[in-house]
């Protein structure tokens, strides 16, 4: 039987819909799994001065939504899309692409961030910025443009930015399958939303690797006080790197013995595998601000990020790619920033930067795909190390 195109038409729309709900039918499951992993408040671990949101997450930041799906197909698919979704930029507002101030700073450049030289030209963001698997940025990208291009107020639309930036995870992910599509694009970006963001082994972060141990999404938030301007700042991480991993300033890796070039401190206690201990790797940090800042004062906020990174003993190697985006989502037409008003900021980034990774570490779960098996960070030995060096304050009910 020959069906009628309208027919056609309602059954692939029926077909898709349903999956997409089991895409987030699948996040949702994702996320309970991991409900028992900690974040580094839940454990006494405290960073930095300033308070954090409500949430302690990007979605702290008024305007700023977070979808993730999250691909786990078989013995070898472990991958997934994590969407920032900054409303004004989806809302249609005004027509075409709502722009708002952006701006990009590079660690160091082994990586593939679509996009970001015209976010550096224009100091102009336009899209959701989307986070992925390295072989995945061109589908993803093309499936973002299917998305806005769709929008009622983008129909006169002709040049559009997406942005898209990656992590390497190889390790764990049939990373050359590419399974990252448009129907796992738009469930990200369409069920973004704003409240508690999933952290760990989810979206983009599901096959990544920190450290040695298992990395991911993490997130973390900061808010100056009144005197201060009263602003929020939010970071999200996608980490995926290596180094020798420090906590509030405990030596946490070297103590539980698994560090970059383990092998040449102590070549008889190393049991180095450099699928998972090198240094090479790549991390995403995004922030997202209320504060009324221009891409020349966000290119400085992202360029904070890196200190942040630093605190938690990344190596910067050679084939790290280190990336901060950052973006405020502030009104159009708010008098900005001068340069005296952002220190308060600067530090803002670092500490949720920082804060932001641990979450990654803790929330995330241990995974086995593509042949592998990396273990999620232990808790109590970590716990254990930062206890003797006075770096946490106890809380009286532990995991």
């Amino acid at each position: 039987m020959i069906c009628e195109p309208s027919l056609r038409r309602g059954l692939f729309d029926i077909v898709r819909r349903v999956k997409q709900i089991a895409l987030v039918l699948l996040l949702t499951i994702s996320a309970f799994a991991q409900s028992e992993r900690p974040r580094a408040r839940d454990l006494g671990i405290e960073v930095g001065i300033l308070p954090t949101g409500p949430l302690n997450a990007i979605t702290d930041v008024s305007g700023v939504l977070v979808g993730q799906t999250t691909l786990i197909r078989g013995d070898n698919v472990r991958t997934g899309v994590t969407a920032i979704v900054p409303q004004s930029v989806v809302t249609g507002e005004i027509p075409g692409p709502h722009r708002i101030p952006a701006a990009v700073f590079v660690g160091n450049a082994f990586g593939k961030l679509m996009g970001s030289t015209q976010v550096e030209e224009l100091g102009e963001l336009e899209t959701p910025i989307l986070l992925t698997s390295t072989l995945n940025v061109p589908k993803a990208a093309d499936a973002e443009l299917d998305y806005m291009l769709a929008l009622p107020f983008m129909k006169d639309v002709r040049s559009l930015n997406p942005l898209v930036g990656e992590t390497n995870d190889g390790y764990l992910n049939d990373i050359r399958s590419r399974p990252v599509g448009r129907d796992e694009v738009f469930a990200a970006i369409k069920f973004a939303k704003n409240g508690p963001v999933e952290e760990g082994s989810v979206g983009a972060g599901t096959g990544t690797v920190a450290f040695g141990w298992k990395g991911g999404i993490g997130t973390a938030s900061r808010r100056l006080p009144k005197e201060g301007g009263g602003y929020t700042v939010g970071v999200l991480v996608q980490s995926n790197y290596g180094g020798i991993l420090t906590m509030n300033g405990a030596p946490v890796g070297r103590e539980l013995g698994r560090y970059y070039l383990q092998e040449y401190v102590e070549p008889k206690r190393s049991s180095v595998d450099v699928g998972r201990d090198r240094a090479d790797g790549s991390i995403m940090i995004v922030i997202a601000t209320d504060a009324p800042v221009d891409a020349r004062n966000l290119k400085r906020m992202a360029a904070r990020a890196m200190l942040g990174l630093g605190r938690t003993g990344s190596a910067g190697s050679n084939g790290s790619g280190d990336y901060a985006i950052a973006f405020s989502s502030a009104q159009t037409g708010t008098p900005r920033l001068d340069n005296d008003a952002m220190s308060p900021l600067f530090l803002a980034v670092i500490e949720a930067t920082e804060e932001a990774i641990y979450n990654s570490l803790f929330r995330a779960t241990t995974v086995t795909g593509n042949g592998h098996t990396v273990e999620a960070l232990p808790i109590d030995r970590t716990l254990e190390v930062l206890r003797r060096h006075n770096a946490f304050k106890p809380v009286l009910s532990q995991p």
